[in-house]
């Protein structure tokens, strides 16, 4: 009898790492593969088009909101990447964006694939800082990393700031070719 619930409690243990190890290949920015075409605003772009130099409408003015969200997004800056964390001890990129939004009385989804679909799609070009940024990082086209648009410099370069598993809390650039072919979409929630 007890040979049996041995076997039983390791097969369940078996499984629970199992589980958690595929959960960890497709959390946020798991994974280099990507989709062979991701979707901006309602049509759909070819991995090669260059996101480096785009048009950007961004006049430059920040609102206090948004710049508030800012800076609170700011303070969180080389937090180290917790799987599932939403406190300054660690974050994963959708704990990341609801502790940000939830301090400026916004709440979101928690997940990066709800986030995806709250308020409004927008093309890149359209893009403002407290926009989201959706990317597939697990392949296929399927949301799995989030982030919040930082800055847009003068050549169009977008910056976002995002939980990334491997450093943590960072401002990356739509200009790494990393996150210029994973990118999906955009969304605007304020």
């Amino acid at each position: 009898m007890k040979s049996g619930l041995l076997e039983d409690t390791l097969k369940i243990k078996r499984l629970a790492i199992a589980l958690a190890a595929s959960v960890l290949v497709v959390s946020c920015g798991s994974s280099k593969k990507v989709s062979a075409s991701r979707k901006s605003g309602t049509k759909t772009v070819a991995k090669s088009e260059n996101l480096r130099k785009l048009d950007s409408t961004f006049d430059g003015k920040v609102p206090r909101s948004i710049s508030d969200i800012l800076k609170d997004a700011e303070k969180y800056l080389g937090t180290p990447y917790k799987f599932g964390g939403n406190t300054s001890s660690g974050f994963d990129c959708s704990g990341f964006t609801v502790k940000v939004f939830e301090e400026n009385d916004f709440s979101l989804p928690r997940r990066s694939s709800d986030q995806a679909v709250a308020g409004k799609n927008i093309d890149i070009r359209e893009v403002k800082p407290g926009d989201l940024l959706f990317f597939a990082t697990g392949g296929g086209s399927r949301v799995s990393h989030v982030g919040i648009v930082h800055d847009i410099g003068p050549d169009g370069e977008v910056k976002f700031i995002h939980a990334s598993t491997s450093k943590g809390v960072i401002i990356s650039s739509l200009n790494e070719k990393y996150w210029n072919k994973a990118y999906l979409h955009a969304q605007r929630v304020l």
